[in-house]
């Protein structure tokens, strides 16, 4: 098994991966890319094999990837087993022993297992003289994870067995069972009903103390072990949503075709393939499947079947739960009507974002505010990171962002703690939003840009177009529009072949958002429009909703404001029934626009004073300019003046020059001085936190190929951006910029 942090992309910058071979690495996608990449432990050479090795479907990311590096780069392989064979017999034992007690499970049982047969280790010198392994306090070390492989490989199937067998005997502690349970079924000559029933045991061992991927690997030889037929698919089942949690979405998904062709697997089938098309397929397949896992869940179940770790109403309701994610994700928010019906009808109380989400597009919002507040209640610390997950989100309808980032950070950490890998990113794509509205945009695109790669390193195509989406509003903000443009494009193009509303509607309302700072008024108002569109990958209700305070304003600047009134009239219904500061603030700013002359000043100072209480600090800075300016047109010069500065340095402490523009040209129109904090501005505040990264590697002397391959973007994109920061900084070279760098104090 692979392991689950992925290892650095630097290698891609070699010139074989860029054009060597009929399907070089670099002409794969981002997430196939970087999964061949983890594949191969980030060597650069067996991802050349491997890339070429790919079917064309593989390489479109539609077929998992091989689970196994050798089956991708056999010839990488090659060398490592010639080195390995030259070695003398007894020195290819202990080699054997050392891999079998590490891969593909760790036991760190090595030297007891020597101790126990006496076995004599003088001969790994010859391994450590020929560079191939050496000894360490706890065992042995090899030079890398291929000669690991190919130290077990090479040894007869009949040795393997033997060193399996030694290993069981050592592993005799109470948190040693699982492992115990390993070697045992890895020393199986054939099938056997006895070991079957014990690495199930086992699995559920590890599975509870949080560790999927011993879990994985316990279920999954259960399964080649087991005498009967009705079980196997469901211990693969369990195999594959284990595998899944650790974040190997080639294996789960190899698992889960292998479960489908064995036969039924009960609800368990469902929810497997339910979550897999969550994040990696089809959303509004995704919904299906697990509306239909949770309804089978929720019946009472033979006792052959093998169990969850939770009971059946717990893992009815977790199946809700990821049905209410799949509603959210197609903008399809009329499928939480039909699970909640379906939930009631099979006894099950509809978790708070369902219910919620249920009740806001029946237009009931006091209902909706309760709901969601109760879920958004649930966020403290040692939590179960799916309903953490689920307070961050019901937090950010509510308009909480502090709420949202403390239980989106809770859930990365408890999911983190458990194992479950897939989660992680998924935490941080919400936490992003928390952060970017509260006035943190570079520690956001931070945010956004890590959990990107571990969203592609883990197999989570959907959540990666969720988090483009996202970069590409962040590109927005700070008035960067061709990589806006690009991120947008991505994100729109996986959406609409995955029926993915939600990051569509982002896309679209970044894109609009970039027009508005830039004065584009009739672009952003019609882009604005078509997020009204409904259907799987087009529209979203619930971004229509939250994007409204922007489409009044653009509205306003064009004198169309007949449906701009009625988004508003709405949009205010909810500001009310939730209460948030920020709404209310934004609903005044928005009656102040479609207010006209002086009439308007006393809505402006009311946003502004709600700002105050509220946490959405680049909103507050928008407010600040556009009262700024109408404070202009009516010749209240003075109080003009400061709300126009006061903007302008916000701003530009956001890095967000084109609106720093917006607001020196209104004090260029006042006849004040634009004044700008810039020039001594920290680094941190004068680039987006990706200019900075991308800067600070190419200041270390990294090529933009190099740099490409490990962000993930393509070289023009890296080009664009350093031709950015060249412009931003005042400087027009990499010697420039390393000086600047230098002198800097870390900003």
């Amino acid at each position: 098994m692979t392991p689950v942090n992925p290892p650095p992309l630097g290698g891609t910058s070699s010139p074989a991966l860029a054009g060597a071979g009929p399907r070089p690495v670099a002409a794969l996608s981002e997430g196939v890319r970087v999964r061949v990449l983890r594949l191969v432990h980030g060597d650069p050479r067996a991802a050349v094999e491997a890339a070429d090795r790919l079917t064309e479907r593989q390489a479109a990311g539609l077929d998992p990837l091989p689970a196994e590096p050798v089956e991708l780069a056999p010839e990488r392989l090659s060398a490592q087993r010639r080195e390995v064979r030259a070695l003398p017999e007894d020195t290819r034992l202990v080699l054997l022993l050392a891999a079998a007690d590490q891969y593909p499970v760790a036991t760190h049982a090595f030297l007891r297992a020597v101790a126990a047969v006496r076995l004599d280790t003088r001969p790994l010198e010859a391994a450590e003289a020929a560079g191939i392994a050496y000894a360490t306090a706890g065992g042995v070390g090899f030079r890398d994870a291929w000669t690991r492989i190919a130290a077990y490989e090479t040894a007869s199937p009949a040795d393997r067995r033997d060193v399996h067998r030694l290993l069981a005997r050592v592993l005799h502690g109470p948190a040693e069972t699982p492992r115990r349970a390993w070697h045992r079924g890895a020393a199986a000559l054939g099938p056997s009903a006895r070991l079957a029933a014990e690495l199930t045991e086992a699995a559920a061992r590890a599975r509870s103390a949080g560790d999927p991927a011993l879990a994985c690997a316990l279920a999954e030889r259960a399964a080649a072990l087991c005498t009967d037929p009705r079980e196997r698919p469901r211990l693969l089942a369990r195999a594959a949503a284990d595998s899944w949690r650790a974040g190997e979405s080639d294996r789960s998904r190899a698992l889960a075709a292998r479960m489908a062709a064995e036969g039924d697997a009960d609800g368990d089938a469902d929810a497997v393939t339910g979550v897999l098309a969550l994040r990696t397929g089809h959303a509004g397949e995704a919904f299906d499947a697990l509306l239909a896992g949770a309804v089978r869940a929720a019946r009472p179940r033979p006792a052959r079947t093998v169990r969850a770790a939770r009971a059946p109403e717990g893992a009815a309701a977790d199946l809700l739960a990821r049905a209410a994610e799949a509603a959210v994700y197609t903008g399809d928010l009329r499928r939480c009507q039909d699970a909640v019906r379906a939930a009631r009808e099979a006894g099950i109380d509809p978790p708070g974002v369902l219910g919620g989400l249920a009740a806001a597009v029946d237009g009931r919002y006091e209902d909706a505010r309760d709901l969601l507040e109760a879920t958004a209640g649930r966020c403290g610390p040692g939590g179960d990171p799916t309903s953490l997950l689920h307070a961050g989100i019901a937090a950010l309808m509510l308009g909480d962002h502090t709420r949202a980032a403390t239980a989106a950070v809770r859930a990365a950490a408890a999911a983190r703690a458990r194992g479950a890998a897939v989660l992680v990113s998924q935490a941080m794509e919400f936490r992003a939003y928390a952060d970017f509205w509260t006035g943190r945009p570079h520690a956001a695109e931070a945010a956004a840009l890590d959990a990107l790669r571990q969203a592609y390193a883990t197999g989570q195509d959907n959540g990666a177009c969720h988090l483009q989406a996202a970069l590409a509003m962040f590109a927005a903000l700070t008035g960067d529009g061709e990589l806006c443009r690009e991120r947008a494009a991505a994100a729109r193009s996986h959406a609409l072949a995955h029926g993915l509303g939600l990051p569509a509607a982002l896309a679209q309302w970044a894109l609009a958002f970039l027009d508005l700072g830039n004065s584009r008024y009739d672009a952003a108002a019609a882009r604005l429009r078509a997020l009204a569109a409904s259907g799987p990958g087009h529209g979203h209700r619930a971004v229509r909703h939250l994007a409204a305070p922007h489409y009044v304003e653009a509205a306003a600047r064009t004198g169309d404001t007949r449906v701009a009134r009625a988004a508003h009239a709405d949009y205010d219904r909810w500001a009310r029934a939730v209460g948030s500061p920020d709404e209310l603030a934004l609903s005044a700013r928005c009656r102040a626009l479609l207010t006209p002359g002086a009439d308007a000043l006393p809505h402006y100072a009311t946003a502004l004073d709600l700002h105050t209480q509220g946490d959405r600090a680049f909103e507050r800075a928008r407010t600040e300019l556009l009262f700024g300016s109408a404070l202009r047109r009516l010749r209240r010069r003075t109080e003009a003046r400061d709300r126009l500065h006061s903007a302008l340095q916000a701003f530009e402490s956001f890095g967000a020059p084109h609106c720093a523009e917006g607001a020196r040209a209104e004090l260029r129109a006042l006849g004040a001085p634009a004044t700008s904090t810039r020039a001594g501005a920290r680094l941190s505040t004068r680039l987006t936190a990706q200019q900075l990264l991308i800067a600070r590697m190419a200041a270390d002397g990294a090529t933009n190929r190099e740099i490409a391959a490990r962000l993930a973007l393509s070289p023009r994109t890296i080009d664009h951006h350093l031709r950015g920061v060249f412009t931003r900084l005042g400087i027009r070279s990499r010697i420039d910029l390393v000086r600047l760098l230098a002198d800097s104090d870390g900003g």
